[in-house]
């Protein structure tokens, strides 16, 4: 242990640190590129201590990051917890994807307040127990839990009305649970979709569905999925297989913000981790491109090339260790 390692475990064995100068770590997504435009960093993800958001339109593989990132950190051995307000969970395609079901802690409470008093409760009882281990939690969506007074509304004119509260709902119960995410090393997780902005003539008229603006305040990390051009992988007999699509960092407390990635979902595989990685490392001046074809040191290559070869070539050994694999 270095000196300033030693120092900062004392302060805060004295209680004189602050939980927000220390970096309790941080959970992989699954893919390199999506990581080194969250952390800066090839082999780290999303950070614990904060909340992570993934929004985007519909079929853009929000839920399968959020279970590869379950995946991951059972990897690590933290303790996984799922929250699904959309009872759309697969038991079998998670365990195919690579969850261990056995160390998946799963719930599926009714509201918006029923989600985030689960996730209290279940942080409260692990640290009875365990005081270190981190927790990471998904919550998938914030969008389709309704509020108690939503949900208990007469009518449809009511429920506009009580809809309209959805959002201070959320506010208070995200304003509760977010000191708690660092106190107690916990990642969270959230999915949220994505709806059109009325009037909008400039810009980007989309905007997450739930959690109105105090979402956007406590949030870590703001990551948007979206559908790329063609984005269908066809098979030999024209089936679709899997799609491709791009992630933008929207949002960054942890790293630089406004960085892209792309991405591949194969169906039956998940996300492929090399996928997006090389546009990556010519971004970081590893790699130099020209047209389709890519160098690195003397060897000329293209995409597809890289993507079969990389783990396996010895002349991209020095990249390799460059990624951390």
């Amino acid at each position: 242990m270095n000196m300033n390692a030693e120092v900062l475990e004392r302060l805060q064995k004295a209680g004189l640190l602050s939980e927000q100068t220390l970096d309790l770590g941080d959970v992989p997504t699954g893919t390199y590129a999506l990581n080194k435009i969250i952390s800066g960093d090839y082999q780290k993800g999303i950070p614990i201590g904060m909340i992570t958001q993934i929004h985007g339109e519909s079929s853009t593989a929000k839920t399968i990051f959020v279970t590869h990132i379950l995946i991951e950190a059972q990897k690590k051995g933290y303790y996984t917890i799922l929250v699904d307000s959309e009872n759309a969970y697969s038991t079998a395609f998670a365990e195919m994807l690579g969850i261990d079901s056995e160390k998946l802690v799963y719930k599926t409470p009714e509201y918006v307040e029923d989600c985030f008093n689960f996730m209290e409760t279940i942080i409260k009882s692990i640290r009875e127990v365990d005081k270190d281990t981190p927790i990471v939690i998904g919550y998938d969506s914030i969008a389709v839990s309704p509020s108690k007074s939503e949900h208990d509304a007469e009518d449809y004119n009511s429920n506009q009305m009580a809809g309209a509260n959805r959002a201070k709902a959320t506010g208070n119960c995200l304003r509760k649970i977010n000191p708690i995410l660092r106190k107690e090393k916990v990642a969270l997780v959230v999915i949220n979709q994505i709806r059109s902005k009325v009037g909008v003539m400039f810009g980007d008229p989309s905007t997450p569905a739930a959690g109105g603006k105090s979402l956007d305040y406590y949030l870590g990390v703001n990551i948007k999925t979206l559908s790329a051009k063609g984005d269908r992988i066809l098979d030999s007999n024209k089936r679709v297989i899997g799609i491709q699509g791009k992630c933008k960092n929207i949002k960054n407390k942890v790293s630089i913000p406004f960085r892209e990635c792309e991405f591949e979902l194969i169906f039956d595989k998940g996300l492929n981790p090399l996928y997006g990685l090389l546009p990556q490392l010519v971004l970081d001046g590893h790699v130099t491109q020209g047209g389709s074809w890519y160098t690195y040191k003397d060897t000329k290559f293209q995409n597809k090339t890289f993507n079969e070869t990389f783990l396996t070539d010895d002349k991209f050994t020095e990249l390799r260790e460059i990624v951390g694999i």
